[in-house]
């Protein structure tokens, strides 16, 4: 190995340091010396280095911040010392009470505290050995949590390196913002995921991704307000404490005030009670701490929480109103809602006249009838939701929610894709609620692959009245798409030959594209190898597709049904006249298949179009499978994986990421050649 010049070794170390200083500048002080350009430069010169060096390489290089780790799990870890809760007070009484014992245990008649905003999130401990990080562990039950450093690398506002090269212990609180909360709950609802309550769950979550890189995409955030052993640095005192942790590098909290009595206590929490409308992370509640750090080792601990310390809780803003009528929302992939049209009602600081009730489930368990009066609170302070009704207050007029027979936009059939699954959704394919979703997935990458067909074009489109199912796509020409807002000539003629490029795509992908419930990718190349074209397709029974390994009855019924419907068959029709070709799966290599016998389910998002390493697998022999069970030999795990990976562990089938992939068949080509 070649030796590593001594001015690289201290560029480096230096490099990682002026970074870190504008991490801490940018996302902890909001305070920028520098532009976005010399910021990047500056990491672009690390990254060159250390790809160059490789033995410089460092978990703690602010080049590692974007995670690129996929978890096995999370370790438990022991704190040193417990890491105590707080006993909660709801009352300025109680206020009043915790005052004139600290006083009278304390054996003095005036305390000076130290009051903080109780952030929701979850609790943290960092360890720091010469400066930088080693430890960063969840709370868990106060003596053993979890190991989650990895993931708190990714966190911006948490240093790798602090500013002196101290041994060092803090603890504190990772939250994410409000604002990261709405934009992940809209992805997720995007993607027909579960949507998070509020942002401590959030954030919760994330911290116990497997995934880094996903941790890291969903920008959580922290505070740090705890110092161990604090008289080793010669701090006193809880407000110098603050002090110290921010000069060393953490971010540490600007609305704590110093309060000399009660009352001043009191302003602080009105105070907080204003504020928490107007900043953009969660807070429940304020902290009051006795600043002496003498007066708390004095006080000292119950078996469950510190006698120098309290957490002043803020009732959620609940109000009642009475549910008007139930309507239901039809999502973009046909999930239907119900949502509750309520009286309108005055809550935090807006007036509100619906809330969501989730799903069915929800409803029933909670008992939740029209007519009933209710309980109503946001959820996270953003999301109107209802609580449970005022049994007490029924009249017998109430009316029981009932689940759609039909669905309320088209009036096709509804019901379950999967047994297991929440949502109730519109079977109908041809529901216009979900029609731009259903041109979206037509036209996606592992579909038709049409580029310039997104989702601002599909909207345009379907506006128009243009476009009314997916085969009209393959009526557009360059006169009609010219003449949209924000289309020339160029980018019309461009899409026009991306739909006739796709008439040449292997018919699996045509398969795909049509939408048909609950038939995959895997299922669409089961299904091309036995029918090769639109017309014998169409006319298959649910008997012969059930002759198809891999395929089922419901599956079989699914596509049974679907080209059985009458608009289906005109589709096909159009497609069929305007040229599209039923070609059969393209033929595999005729390599080595150095893959063979070999079964792959692939999960999560890789770096490439997953349809494009599926082919490569099949090309080299492999046999791919959406489901994980006994018979598969390797899981393929890329970016938020989900359950597949938990289930793989149990039944110990091998688990490896994309870059270990292409190490294996780089590898398996090697010794074959």
């Amino acid at each position: 190995m070649d030796e590593i010049p001594d001015e690289v070794r201290s560029k480096v170390e230096k490099l990682r340091k002026e970074i870190e200083y504008h991490n801490y500048r940018y996302y902890t002080l909001n305070d920028p010396v520098i532009t976005d350009y010399e910021y990047d430069m500056l990491v672009k010169e690390l990254q060159n280095l250390e790809e160059k060096y490789p033995s410089l390489k460092s978990q703690n290089s602010p080049t590692q911040r974007i995670g690129s780790k996929i978890l096995s799990g999370f370790l438990p870890v022991r704190h040193p010392s417990l890491m105590y809760s707080l006993d909660n007070i709801y009352s300025l009484e109680e206020l009043k009470e915790f005052d004139e014992r600290v006083k009278k245990l304390s054996d003095r008649d005036e305390i000076e505290y130290v009051c903080e905003m109780k952030i929701d999130g979850l609790s943290i401990r960092l360890k720091y050995e010469k400066g930088e990080l080693v430890l960063a562990a969840t709370r868990g039950d106060g003596e053993v949590g979890e190991d989650v450093t990895d993931n708190a690398r990714t966190v911006r506002t948490i240093p790798l390196i602090l500013s002196e090269p101290l041994d060092v212990e803090v603890r504190g609180e990772i939250y994410m913002s409000y604002t990261e909360f709405k934009k992940l709950n809209l992805i997720r609802q995007h993607q027909s995921l579960p949507l998070f309550a509020n942002p401590r769950n959030a954030a919760a979550g994330t911290l116990r991704q497997l995934d880094t890189s996903e941790v890291a995409r969903r920008h959580l955030d922290s505070f740090i307000y705890t110092l161990e052993n604090p008289r080793k640095y010669g701090v006193k005192t809880q407000w110098e404490a603050l002090e110290f942790m921010r000069k060393i590098g953490f971010k540490v909290n600007g609305e704590s005030k110093i309060a000399k009595n009660v009352d001043e206590i009191k302003e602080y929490l009105e105070w907080c009670e204003k504020r928490r409308e107007e900043i953009d992370y969660p807070i429940d509640g304020a902290v009051i701490k006795v600043n002496s750090f003498e007066i708390q080792e004095n006080l000292g601990f119950t078996a469950k929480a510190p006698r120098w310390a309290i957490a002043y809780k803020f009732q959620a803003e609940q109000v009642r109103t009475k549910i008007l009528n139930v309507t239901i929302q039809v999502g973009r992939t046909g999930t239907l809602t119900p949502v509750a049209e309520l009286q309108p009602v005055r809550l935090a600081g807006t007036t509100v006249k619906r809330a969501s009730l989730h799903n069915f489930d929800y409803v029933k368990e909670r008992d939740i009838r029209i007519g009933d009066t209710v309980i109503i609170e946001k959820a996270g302070e953003i999301i109107p939701q209802v609580v449970k009704p005022i049994i007490e207050e029924r009249t017998g007029n109430e009316r029981p929610v009932e689940i759609p027979k039909v669905c309320p936009i088209c009036g096709g059939p509804v019901g379950k894709l999967d047994p297991q699954d929440v949502a109730i959704r519109c079977l109908n394919p041809y529901c216009p609620a979900k029609l731009e979703a259903w041109i979206e997935n037509f036209a996606s990458r592992k579909a038709m692959d049409i580029h310039g067909l997104g989702e601002k074009m599909i909207k345009k489109l379907i506006e128009t009245g243009r476009v009314k199912d997916p085969s009209d796509i393959y009526t557009l020409d360059k006169d009609f798409l010219s003449k949209l807002e924000k289309m020339g000539e160029k980018s019309a003629q461009n899409l026009i030959n991306q739909i006739e490029k796709s008439k040449s795509l292997p018919f699996y992908r045509l398969i795909i594209a049509l939408g048909i419930p609950m038939v995959g990718e895997t299922t669409a190349r089961l299904i091309a190898k036995r029918y090769h074209d639109l017309d014998a397709l169409q006319n298959a029974k649910k008997e012969d597709l059930m002759k198809i390994s891999g395929i089922g009855e419901k599956v079989a019924t699914s596509i049974e049904q679907f080209f059985s419907l009458e608009k289906t068959k005109e589709m096909v029709e159009k497609l069929k006249s305007y040229g599209f070709k039923g070609s059969q799966l393209e033929s595999q290599s005729s390599d080595q298949k150095i893959l063979s016998n070999k079964r792959f389910v692939i999960t999560g998002t890789l770096s490439k179009p997953r349809e494009e390493i599926k082919n490569w697998l099949l090309s080299l022999g492999a046999e791919l499978s959406e489901n994980v069970s006994s018979k598969i030999d390797y899981l393929v795990v890329g970016e938020n994986p989900g359950s597949k990976l938990d289930k793989a562990r149990k039944l110990g089938i091998k688990i490896i990421n994309e870059k270990e992939l292409y190490e294996m068949i780089d590898q398996l080509s090697k010794t074959s050649s």
